[in-house]
Formats: structure tokens, sequence, C-alpha cells
């Protein structure tokens, strides 16, 4: 091959070959970049591993699939990347990519029988009818979910490779005893204490609001209480109004439709059977006498090492071999058939049941023929009318005119904000194209026809624009005084406290500053953390009580706008006999915390060690997004994971 590649060279041929290159690279100013295609061309690399840029689009799509469903409302990818959401799953991917690399290399690598055992357990792999694994039923199932047999290999192997790895750092995890411990001490210790409550009638009440006071109070909360911007829009609707009664359908184009359909609708002779497989002409021979004689399939199948296949209202089409259909479907009923050679060995039916055919009728299909018509006359007059409508436009009618020339409906849409809410909060509802345009267009501006999918077209001028802004006093002095009524009467009651509480730190005797406050005093022993005291006390008085050490002064916010004072009298640690068992308990469910936290610490510490690195550039290239500004620290390529 290589003397043949050298006479060559020397040819004329060859000589003649240089000289056009030559000649080409002159004419396009020698613009050949013939190094384009060098360099990694995958979002994620780690190892041997690597994510392409349609791999990487194809995982976040799926991605904002599930996002979409969470919300409950369209996503497009350009909200998550707002949300900086592509950004976090490429690095996510890197380390997963680094640690299936380095878990590979270090020898935590799945058996081929565990992952056929995984795929075969999918039912979706399966015929329904024959019960057994289909490999082009397999291969059309994962090219609906746009995925190859490798990849999916591929997933389970990861996923064997995650959980096994997972299983021995659990098995492997001894948490010390003392973790469980000083949790269980904690949770046994009691402790006593004294406590009193300030209420708002002790600490005063705030006065009236001035208008001064109000505004201020506006502008301190602008942020929250600024107005979003509201739009309205009218909308022209090309399509019957819901209470139009439809046109009548005549008879001649129901049975027109119902010709056309008639063998569609009917349903066809279905058959219930018994199969039996044999290897050999002899073998399936001695299994259709014995049915004849009388013997049951089970017996029959038993003689001959044979499992008898029972299916029930099969239509010939959906049995899985051509020749035992045909044999099946030519028995009469109770009858056994001769031995049938089948694509594999030989097969033995006997007739259970026999389900007539069932022509369909005009009446039982008239409904939907009707409501089918209905539908088709619809989405031609919608279109009718849409190509009526845009040739008044260009004629130069108004909006207006064009839609009453050509019998569209104008109907003026409530006001709504950018993200397509009401003005009491609740949501429009109205495609999601009417809101873009309600929001792409000026005030007085009308929108071409826009097709809103369904055989729905729209058009659309926007009337009315409210600009976003702070509401005006008068309309809100009611709540806002009632606001800055509460916001004034919790810093009385907060300072009220403080107050007290400086007195009792300073030395006086709790009881004696209770006293002088008008408050009651509350001295209780023996103390401990569970869900009774917190119901009981309350979660200020315990937190207190237990965020203290002793002969320290509490004060925290109490229920209906009070606040407690109070002052650790003693503290006792829990007994030991009571604490071990409570001790062991916790170390258990605390190393289950810990092991999770292992793991991800191993995931990212393996993607460093594997050398995982990522593209930022390439994965935005992938999703479909422009490119960053030269100098955006997110746009320099080959990012390497993250160090653990």
């Amino acid at each position: 091959m290589i003397s043949v590649f050298r006479k060559f060279a020397k040819s004329k041929w060859a000589i003649g070959l240089l000289v056009l290159l030559g000649l080409s690279l002159l004419v396009t100013g020698a613009q050949m970049d013939v190094f384009s295609g060098l360099g990694s061309q995958n979002v994620i690399s780690a190892g041997e591993r690597s994510v392409s840029r349609a791999e990487f689009r194809s995982d976040f799509e799926s991605v904002r699939e599930n996002v979409q469903q969470q919300a409950g409302r369209p996503v497009t990818i350009e909200d998550m990347v707002a949300e900086n959401i592509h950004v976090r799953f490429l690095e996510e991917q890197t380390e997963r990519m680094g640690f299936m690399e380095w878990a590979w290399k270090a020898g935590i690598r799945p058996g081929q029988e565990l992952v056929v055992k995984q795929i075969r357990g999918i039912p979706a792999f399966f015929n329904q009818v024959t019960g057994q694994f289909n490999q082009e039923q397999y291969e059309q199932a994962l090219a609906a979910q746009k995925m190859t047999p490798e990849r999916l290999e591929r997933d389970f192997r990861d996923q064997y490779i995650q959980t096994h790895y997972g299983s021995a750092v659990f098995a492997g995890t001894r948490m010390p005893r003392i973790y469980g411990a000083l949790l269980a001490g904690q949770a046994l210790e009691n402790r006593d204490g004294r406590w009193f409550t300030v209420t708002q009638a002790m600490a005063g009440t705030a006065g009236t609001p001035t208008d001064a006071q109000l505004t201020a109070f506006l502008n301190e909360n602008a942020e929250q209480l600024r107005r979003p911007e509201f739009r309205i829009a009218s909308v022209v609707l090309f399509n019957d109004a819901p209470s139009a009664t439809p046109p009548a359908i005549p008879e001649a184009d129901i049975l027109k439709r119902f010709d056309f359909l008639k063998a569609s609708l009917s349903k066809p002779e279905t058959r219930s059977f018994i199969t039996l497989s044999a290897p050999t002409r002899e073998a399936a021979q001695r299994i259709t006498a014995a049915l004849r004689a009388g013997q049951t399939p089970a017996e029959a199948g038993a003689a001959a090492d044979v499992q008898p296949a029972t299916q029930t209202d099969v239509p010939q089409s959906a049995v899985a071999d051509p020749a035992v259909g045909a044999a099946v479907f030519a028995l009469a009923a109770g009858a056994v058939s001769d031995p049938i050679q089948a694509r594999v060995g030989f097969t033995v039916a006997q007739m259970t049941g026999i389900t007539p055919a069932q022509p369909a009728s005009l009446e039982s299909a008239r409904e939907a023929i009707v409501q089918e018509l209905r539908d088709q006359n619809a989405k031609a007059a919608v279109f009718s009318r849409v190509e009526a409508y845009e040739k008044a436009r260009g004629e130069g009618k108004t909006l207006a005119a064009a839609a009453q020339q050509v019998g569209a409906r104008i109907v003026q849409l409530p006001p709504v904000t950018k993200e397509g809410r009401l003005p009491d909060g609740q949501p429009m509802n109205a495609p999601p194209q009417i809101l873009e345009q309600t929001y792409a267009l000026t005030k007085g501006a009308e929108s071409d026809v826009i097709d809103a999918g369904q055989g729905q077209y729209f058009a659309l001028r926007l009337d009315e624009v409210t600009p976003a802004a702070l509401p005006a006093l008068a309309e809100v002095r009611a709540p806002l005084a009632q606001e800055w009524t509460n916001r004034e009467n919790a810093r009385l009651l907060a300072a009220k406290a403080e107050q007290l509480a400086g007195q009792v730190r300073a030395g006086q005797d709790i009881a004696a500053v209770a006293a002088t406050a008008g408050a009651t005093l509350t001295n209780r022993a023996s103390i401990v953390q569970n869900p009774q005291a917190q119901q009981e006390l309350g979660q200020g008085v315990l937190q207190g009580l237990f965020g203290q050490g002793k002969g320290q002064v509490f004060s925290a916010p109490g229920p209906n706008a009070t606040f407690v004072i109070g002052r650790v009298d003693a503290v006792r640690p829990a007994a030991p006999a009571e604490a071990a068992p409570i001790a062991e308990q916790v170390r258990g469910r605390m190393a289950q915390d810990w092991v999770t936290e292992a793991v991800m610490a191993s995931i990212k510490a393996a993607g460093v060690r594997a050398k995982a690195k990522n593209d930022p550039a390439l994965a935005r290239e992938a999703l479909g997004l422009p490119p960053l500004p030269e100098g955006d620290a997110a746009a320099t390529p080959a990012t390497p994971a993250p160090a653990a």
C-alpha cells in the first residue's frame, strides 16, 4: 500500500493536484482553517469518558421537562440560565463523570449479567402477547426517549457503581460513640428556671400615625408595596363563540366519512387459544395426539416437558408468528391443530373460544364522526377568516374594521402583569403567545396574525399600559397605618423587655422585677427538652432555658405579641444509664447523614483525581445560547471540576 502512494506522489497527476490546491489557496486568500476540527469537542471530559454537545443538550432538556412539571408552567432554557441552573448542572455532571471514571479504574465494575438483569426487568421491552424480550421493541422504546442501548447500559452500570460504592462506605462507617453521647446527654439534661411574661399593656401602645410618618413608612417598604406594571389588550379571535350553535352536518358528509372509516371502526374476529411449543415435529405430534385423546394442555405439556401458553381474545394481527396465526384462525371451536411449522420449532394450538367480528354501525359511530367533521369545519372557517382578515388589513383597514368585516370577535383582556398575574394575584388563563405579544408591543400598536396552535389564531392590540408605581397614600392609608402601628408596638414591647432584662442582669432579683412590672413569676424545676414541654411552655421559654448557662438571664419572643424574661437557676446532666440506649440509637441516624456527606465529598475528590473538566463555552453553544463577552469568568473553557 505504501509503494502505491509513493508512485502516485511522483506521478503527473499528483503534481497537477498540488497546482490546483495552490491556485485555490490564492483565490480564497489562504483562509482555510485546517486546525478548526482539532481539540476537544466534548462539553465534559474525564479520562475515557465524555459528554458530547448533543448528549449535554438532551440531558439538559430532561432537566427542563422536570422543572416544568414541578413549576406547572412552561419553562424555557433562558429562564433556567437566568437562575444559573445550567452552570450547577454542568458542575454536577462533571463531578459525576469524574467519579465514574475513577471508580472504573479503581476496579468497581459491575458484571454484564447485572446490566442484562436490569434491562429484562423493564416491561416496555417485552412483547405483551408472547411475554418474550423483543430486541426491536427495546430499541424503539429507547429511540422514543432519545436514548441508545449503549447509553442505557452505561447508565445502568453507573447506577450499580454508585449503589455499591455508597453501600460499601455505609458498611465501613463507625460513628464515634461520643457523638451520640453528646446528643443523648443534651436531650436528657434537665434544668430549673424562673420567668415572667411582658405584655403589650406593660410596654404601652403607639398612637395614631401622622401623614409624614406613613409617607416615610411607605417609602421604607417601597419594594414590597410597589405595584407591578399592568397592561390591557384587545384580542381578535377568529373562532366561533363557545355559545354559538354549531352548523348542522349534511348526512351525505357523515355517510362518506363513515364509509372511509368503516374498516378501522370495525372490531376484527378474536380468538382464545392455548399453544404448546416443541423442538421437533415428533414431539409436537405426540402433544397433538394427547390433546385429541382428551388430556388437558397441562398434562400434555408435562409429558413433553413443555409449558402451555394461554392467549385470550387475540386478533390474528397480534399473533407474533404469522404461520401460527393463520393456522389458529383456520381452526373450529374446540379443535386441536396439527403440528405447525413455526419460526422456532413446532407449535400445537388448541382453540378455546371464538369471538366473531363486529362490523361498525353508522349509529354507534355517528356522534364521533359528527364531532370530527365539526372540528374540521371549524378549523376551515377559522383559516378562511384569517385569510380574509389579512387581506382586509393589507387594504388599509384598522384592526377593528377588519375583524368586523370577516366576522371575528374582539375580546378585551383584564389587566395583567408580565408574569401573567391578574390584579388579584391569580394567573390569567390564556395562551402564552398572548402574554408575550402583550408585553412586546407599545401602547396602541397592533400585531400581525399569530398562530396559537391547535388550529387557533389571534391578533392583538395593546390598549392601556399602567406603569409600575407606588400606590397613593390615600389608597393604602388604613392597611399602612395598621402595619405602622404593629411595628411601633413591637418596638415598644422589645424596648420594655430589654429594660426589664437589663435590671435582672444588673443583679436585681427576678421576682422583684416581675412584681414592679405587674407580671406573674413562674418557677419550674426539672424541665427537659421534648415536644410536650415545648407545647406547654412555649418555644421562647424552652430556647431561653437551654440556650444559657446557670445563673444567666434570657429574653425571648413569646406567643401572641409578648416577650419572656427568665433566669436559669440550675443545670442537671443526664443519667448515664438513661442516656446510653438513646446514644446508640442516635449514633445510627447520625451515621446515615455522615455517609451521605462522605459520599458527596468522595465524588468531588474522585472528579479531581480523574482530572474531570468541562467547557462552559461549548455547553452554552450546545444549549443554543450566545457566547459570553470576553473576560467573563464563566466563558473560560476547560474548567476543571471543583476540588473537594
